[in-house]
């Protein structure tokens, strides 16, 4: 048979399969009610084998060297190549492209380079600044590795009495690629990759119009490792201490508060776990934590998101949890890395949002048949819950009550995990689904962080 014609075989033989696929989980909703949703459940192994031989794999290059950013401790090279060749492109700018060459001597939260962006921040935050400075700062992966950070410490032109506070604006970067991040945009200006969840809800400008100081950190870091908790949850926590101590004439005797939603909240929830044992000395500086819209619970993601109009962003998470947690690629069957590879590996939040009208499961672009259930899935839902930590920081804790894409059950049950684990804590739940939420509860997240950066200590609704 001519090559055309195999190819064609195949990929009627993988559209057969897709097709197999979708009859047999449509049968399982139709019939007795399964303990997950239908969403979750494997497909017949015949069906992986056939979209996995369906196509070619994809070109990955080999290299003579791995570089820093693909560097894998316990894998194999052909492993690490397709780690790089599914990492971000550069963005062209050496500030935020640019691995230091000396990372490993740096402590976390050690400046490496800074530059002053006032110019092109001044008009994304529409208010006087008296500076804003990019920094680049030493930080560590979500295994320990070191890696750098970008952060955007924003100063308003407004006299305050006492000490400067300082909120930390976890914004939901929810994009691939590297030139979606806010510090980017602030860096640079407007452009097709800022998010507009950059602006709304206005967050940063309201903090910097009550004379706080706000810091903005690029938390997916280096890799865009969009959804990892851990990786994020250090990068806000070195952001702080690099603008600390680049800043001590500001700074020195600040109170600190963090805010974030949706995929900020994923930072936020990281950072607050982690700062005891990751950043000790801020336990007495942070004075407060909101997170709304949380995605607290991972594997519950998986029943409300995998196959519907969130499967896009849904896609966009795993490919980015597999940037940082290299476990995950040799999972990907070979449509998915030509995906992940492609130049879909670039594309920021719009684009992710409206791959959703694919409707595309993931169990179509794994090797294995159950990818929810195998090993490596239920180790990344134990680490990215981070259930065993407790938060040294007061939570407020918001959620949409008709959330149905991230339900309010996973916000609840983070509420009663931290409560049982002796946490300050308060919950919210707001009227609508996610959207609504977000601007609903916004209102609710800036009053209580703003009696936080004042000094009125944080009520305890925990029921004991």
């Amino acid at each position: 048979m001519s090559e055309p014609r195999a190819r064609t075989a195949r990929l009627l033989r993988a559209a057969g399969a897709c097709v197999v696929a979708a009859v047999t989980l449509c049968s399982v909703a139709a019939g007795e009610a399964p303990a997950e949703p239908p969403n979750m459940m494997p497909v017949p192994p015949p069906v992986a084998e056939a979209i996995d031989s369906a196509v070619g794999p994809p070109p990955i290059p080999r290299l003579t060297t791995i570089p820093p950013r693909a560097r894998a401790a316990g894998f194999d090279r052909r492993t690490q190549e397709l780690r790089e060749a599914l990492l971000p492109s550069p963005t062209g700018d050496p500030f935020f492209d640019r691995w230091p060459a000396d990372l490993g001597r740096h402590r976390p939260g050690h400046v490496i380079a800074v530059r002053d962006v006032t110019a092109s921040a001044g008009p994304v935050v529409t208010l006087p600044l008296r500076s804003a400075t990019l920094i680049k700062f030493a930080t560590t992966d979500a295994v320990g590795e070191p890696i750098y950070g970008t952060a955007t410490l924003l100063v308003p032109d407004r006299r305050v009495r006492g000490p400067r506070p300082l909120l930390v604006n976890n914004l939901p970067i929810d994009s691939l690629g590297a030139a979606c991040t806010p510090g980017y945009t602030l860096a640079h200006g407007f452009s097709i990759a800022t998010g507009p969840t950059d602006l709304i809800p206005p967050t940063t400008q309201i903090a910097l119009d009550r004379g706080h100081a706000v810091l903005v950190p690029d938390h997916q870091g280096p890799r865009m490792a969009y959804a990892e908790p851990i990786l994020a949850g250090h990068v806000v926590l070195d952001a702080i201490r690099a603008a600390l101590r680049l800043r001590p004439d500001l700074l020195q005797h600040s109170r600190i508060a963090m805010t974030g939603y949706s995929g900020g909240a994923i930072a936020t929830h990281g950072a607050t776990k982690l700062l005891g044992e990751h950043a000790p000395e801020l336990r007495e500086r942070v004075v407060g934590a909101a997170l709304g819209g949380v995605p607290a619970d991972f594997r519950m993601l998986v029943g409300s998101m995998n196959a519907n109009l969130a499967t896009g962003m849904f896609h966009a998470a795993t490919f980015g949890i597999a940037r940082e947690r290299t476990a995950l690629l040799p999972m990907l069957n070979r449509p998915a890395r030509w995906l992940a590879t492609s130049p879909l590996k670039n594309v920021c939040v719009i684009p992710e949002a409206l791959a959703g009208a694919t409707f595309l499961p993931m169990q179509l672009l794994s090797v294995d048949p159950d990818p929810f259930h195998s090993p490596t899935a239920e180790r990344i839902y134990r680490i990215t819950a981070m259930a065993d930590r407790t938060s040294v920081v007061p939570l407020l804790i918001y959620q949409g009550t008709h959330e149905f894409w991230i339900p309010a059950a996973g916000a609840r049950a983070l509420y009663r995990q931290q409560c049982a684990r002796g946490a300050t804590a308060a919950y919210r739940e707001i009227f609508g689904e996610h959207v609504s939420g977000m601007i609903l509860g916004f209102g609710v997240a800036m009053d209580w962080l703003d009696r936080r950066l004042a000094g009125v200590p944080a009520p305890n609704e925990c029921r004991r």
